[in-house]
């Protein structure tokens, strides 16, 4: 077998013209080039996340680009853990694109990097390998209702003059800095690896990057009373960074990171700069994870000790909490540090918010645009998405094919989508739109250190939840379907999907059903769980649609398991 190409860059296709046999097939493929035009390690097929990959090798990449551009309208490309492993005659209601990804049974660390190095496996990374990444703007509405919370609970409604110190620049922490510039405040990020910092700043990200710490806070100290909005970066470990604050005195007002704890073998050690890590990662495995776990612990601990002084700290989603005990750290000192959804996110949850987001095939802003002004038209009365909205057309730059993320909730999305649909069949879109979310979503996961840690139920375990999400996806004819478990590995399951509108009647069907069932599982799930809000919705008294959704049969903590609990109610009676 021939030596396949290896791609130093790849830009996805814009334009009307098809190099497939129908747009949901030229859709999908263009989102597979879109994520690797926004690729940390394009030529490693690497995303972002550390090891979260598009495909598993090139013959595989080349395979899915191939058999994407050779599909016809009622097959179904099946792809096992990056691999194209078949095409099923199926129907043209069936989804284009069906994949699992990173699913092991007694999954560890060992096992995971064993299975890789046999060819039989990747890192999902959420939403590398289903190739629904948008570049750094993808988690930043997170970020932001995040920050928002805080402000709302702790600041009067507002972050101007406050100071958020974080760390990790990559392809998700990267958006940190202007998060909280948007809310007017200052942002001090750090990161070991000076090129991406500067792609951060490239891409309109972070504002500056000094030269040490004492610089960078004396920057922030002065913008932050002068009520300026920066994002400053600095090169340096966060552990060393966050414990270097700590000893000189200086306190802000909001600590977190996004640092790739999730992720061992990507976590750089304190004392190696990024060569000297690939170094050791290459000639000794055990030592890199033993001192990168060591590193892991320091920062922690250092968060802790900030949330002890005052300061509002959180852990976002790193999953550095379940590795650090794992490497020994006392469970219930990591635990102190609280988990961002659990603490700050989940009411929207339970409103089927959560980073929905949109992606323009043709590559013309104009779209985006266009999409952007009929939104705070048609959802003007909600102050969320419309607030979101005209701040990200200010601050949110286009990396690749023009993109939004916006925290839509159950009944928005349905009406958003056929609306889209709309204009592209009137003529005033010039292409085809997918839409994704992150698996960071209201039904589409479960991860007790995470997304469903805390549950009102004690349920946060249960991984039923995505999965019903998947299969409600197939039956609602989504365009494309994974199912993957990874995160700190054994620790998450979760769905990605993505779906088309490209102005057809049968795309009305399709988005109509999906987008229903999609956001619809996750208020069913919150809704269960005994949540309120959750429950006001189901029942279609909700804020946002008076849509409801029929339930047969809600859950209690007592039920009749059989004869025995019967005579118990006699007894009582």
């Amino acid at each position: 077998m021939s030596t396949p190409e290896i791609l130093y860059e790849v830009k996805a296709q814009r334009g009307d013209k098809l190099r497939c046999k129908g747009w949901r097939q030229e859709t999908i493929l263009r989102m597979l080039e879109n994520n690797m035009e926004n690729a940390e390690k394009p030529e490693e097929l690497i995303i972002y996340g550390g090891i979260g990959k598009a495909a598993r090798n090139w013959e595989s990449y080349h395979a899915i680009v191939k058999s994407l551009k050779e599909l016809e309208d009622d097959e179904t490309l099946v792809v096992q853990s990056g691999m194209p492993v078949a095409v099923f005659k199926t129907h043209k209601y069936a989804p284009t694109v069906v994949m699992a990804t990173t699913n092991i049974m007694k999954a560890d660390w060992p096992t995971f990097y064993d299975l890789q190095e046999k060819n039989l496996t990747i890192y999902a990374n959420y939403t590398a390998a289903p190739w629904e990444y948008i570049g750094t703007q993808g988690v930043i509405q997170g970020t932001f209702e995040t920050l928002s919370a805080i402000a709302r609970l702790h600041y009067n409604d507002s972050l101007v003059g406050k100071i958020l110190l974080t760390a990790g620049a990559g392809g998700m922490g990267g958006n940190q800095t202007r998060a909280m510039t948007m809310h007017g405040g200052v942002a001090i990020l750090c990161d070991s690896n000076v090129e991406i910092i500067n792609r951060r700043i490239e891409k309109g990200f972070i504002d500056v990057l000094v030269d040490s710490l004492d610089e960078a806070i004396v920057m922030a100290k002065q913008n932050a009373a002068e009520k300026k909005a920066i994002g400053i970066a600095v090169v340096g470990n966060a552990a060393d960074i966050f414990e270097e604050v700590i000893e000189k005195g200086f306190l802000p007002d909001i600590t977190t990171s996004m640092t790739p704890a999730h992720d061992p073998i990507s976590y750089l050690p304190s004392g190696y700069t990024v060569q000297e890590a690939e170094e050791l990662r290459e000639k000794d495995f055990d030592l890199y994870l033993e001192k990168a776990r060591e590193t892991m612990i320091r920062e922690l601990k250092a968060l802790i000790k900030f949330m002890d002084l005052g300061v509002h700290s959180f852990e976002y989603g790193t999953s550095i909490r379940k590795e650090c005990i794992d490497a020994g750290m006392d469970e219930k000192e990591a635990k102190r540090l609280p988990g961002f959804v659990a603490e700050y996110i989940r009411p929207l949850f339970c409103e089927g918010r959560g980073p929905f987001r949109w992606t323009c095939m043709s590559g013309d802003p104009e779209d985006l645009r266009k999409i952007d002004d009929m939104i705070l038209e048609k959802f003007k009365d909600d102050l969320l998405v419309t607030r979101w909205i005209k701040l990200a057309k200010e601050h949110i730059p286009i990396e690749a094919l023009p993109a939004r993320i916006c925290y839509m909730g159950f009944g928005q999305r349905k009406e958003f989508a056929l609306e889209v649909n709309d204009m592209i069949r009137r003529g005033e879109l010039s292409g085809p739109v997918a839409f994704s979310r992150d698996n960071l979503d209201s039904g589409s996961i479960v991860n007790p250190t995470f997304e469903s840690e805390n549950m009102k139920d004690g349920g946060d375990l249960i991984s039923d939840w995505p999965v019903l999400n998947g299969l409600l996806n197939a039956v609602g004819m989504c365009d494309l379907i994974a199912l993957q478990a990874n995160y700190s590995m054994g620790e998450a399951v979760h769905t990605g999907v993505t779906m088309i509108a490209d102005g057809t009647e049968e795309s009305d069907m399709r988005l109509e059903v999906s987008m229903t069932v999609d956001s619809g599982i996750g208020v069913v799930r919150h809704a269960q769980a005994g949540y309120e809000t959750a429950r006001d919705v189901a029942n279609g008294k909700g804020q946002l649609t008076d849509e409801s959704i029929q339930i047969p049969l809600w859950w209690t903590p007592k039920a009749t398991f059989g004869p025995k609990d019967l005579e118990k109610e006699d007894v009582k009676a």
